[in-house]
């Protein structure tokens, strides 16, 4: 049980990651630095999320 709750937590910061892509994508003058860590920081939760789903079968 506390697995799924892992899961559903990472994916939802996934998900908020994902928007925070899209909004400074959204802006005129982007950073792209941010945008770099951003991607970066939603690979690794992506990363984890596969992993701990695999624990799960």
């Amino acid at each position: 049980m506390a697995l799924e709750a892992r899961i559903r937590e990472l994916g939802s910061r996934h998900r908020s990651l994902e928007d925070a892509i899209q909004d400074e994508m959204r802006r005129p003058a982007s950073d792209d630095i941010r945008l770099k860590e951003l991607k970066r920081q939603k690979l690794k939760l992506k990363e984890q999320l596969e992993a701990l789903r695999g624990q799960l079968h």
